[in-house]
């Protein structure tokens, strides 16, 4: 039996080795936000003239040739306007990447001992947002597509939606659709409903029409889609689960975080901020197997 390869992340003892002091942590920024040198954040005019006696400032002349443009190594970052240091920002992303489940801000205020659980929720609401993947490519090779819920009443928890097509968020639930690529990235979003067309949509999105099998169980929302794609389906109301290469159990492994992370990390997250949290998630599942998933993340900050 093939044993799962282990991937090194970067621990504690390293972490403070990396980072001893705010200059490491100002040049590690700089070298992951401009691999190929500095350049203007507003127009990108390279090689800008460094501020003598003020480091880590810049001074563009090709904005505005007369006034010029002042910028830092944090300028548009999520670090701008700021009173934390660096190392404080970098400890809390590290902190984060490296749980798997996540780590709540409440948990992150008591650890790093900050002034107050607002700023650490503010912090790590704006890590959050640097996470969120764009312009991701579409998922092919073999895929698949499943939804969940997310909060509402216990006793409504198996609940899909009361034959109305809208997923049980009569109850407070939220619903969440996901695609994965065997072996590969995950895309989910929060959606409004299970209504096909909002499936479907969500299909179109994330999926490339070159892909070789779409799985799906057998919920009506999806029933339309063997017209564009080369679909199959499982029945789960007949206790069908695996047909031979034919399962949703990837993509119910990535609920089965989520779901382990809402209940015993976050314990209740609002719907307004849930987009944020699924993005966190799906961030970590798509940086699994890279080992630098904390200059990854400091690249996109």
């Amino acid at each position: 039996m093939a044993t799962r390869k282990h991937i090194h992340q970067l621990t504690a003892a390293q972490f403070d080795k990396a980072f001893p002091d705010e200059e490491a942590c100002c040049a590690y920024l700089v070298g992951k936000r401009w691999p190929k040198g500095v350049h203007c954040p507003r127009c990108g005019a390279v090689e800008p003239t460094e501020l003598k006696g003020n480091p880590w400032h810049w001074q563009c002349y090709e904005c505005a040739k007369e006034t010029s443009y002042r910028f830092s190594h944090i300028t548009g970052t999520i670090f701008e306007n700021t009173n934390k240091p660096l190392k404080d920002w970098f400890r809390v992303i590290h902190l984060m990447l490296t749980s798997k489940k996540g780590m709540s801000a409440l948990q992150i205020y008591r650890f790093l001992g900050f002034g107050s659980y607002k700023t650490a929720w503010l912090m790590c609401h704006k890590v959050r947002t640097a996470l969120v993947e764009r312009d991701m490519d579409k998922l092919g090779g073999v895929v698949e597509v499943d939804e969940t819920f997310i909060g509402g009443k216990a006793k409504n928890r198996h609940d899909r939606g009361h034959g109305d097509g809208t997923g049980g968020t009569g109850s407070g639930k939220a619903v969440i659709a996901g695609a994965v690529r065997r072996k590969g990235n995950v895309v989910a979003r929060v959606v409004e409903n299970l209504r096909a067309n909002t499936l479907e949509g969500f299909v179109h999105e994330a999926v490339s029409h070159k892909v070789s099998l779409l799985i799906t169980d057998q919920w009506v929302g999806y029933k339309h889609l063997g017209k564009e794609y080369p679909h199959t389906t499982v029945d789960h109301a007949k206790r069908e689960y695996v047909v031979g290469a034919i399962h949703t159990n990837t993509i119910e492994g990535f609920w089965s975080l989520i779901k382990r992370g809402m209940v015993g990390i976050f314990h209740k997250i609002s719907k307004k901020y849930l987009p944020l949290y699924v993005a966190e998630f799906q961030f970590r599942y798509n940086n699994r197997m890279n080992p630098d998933i904390f200059g990854t993340a400091i690249g996109g900050c």
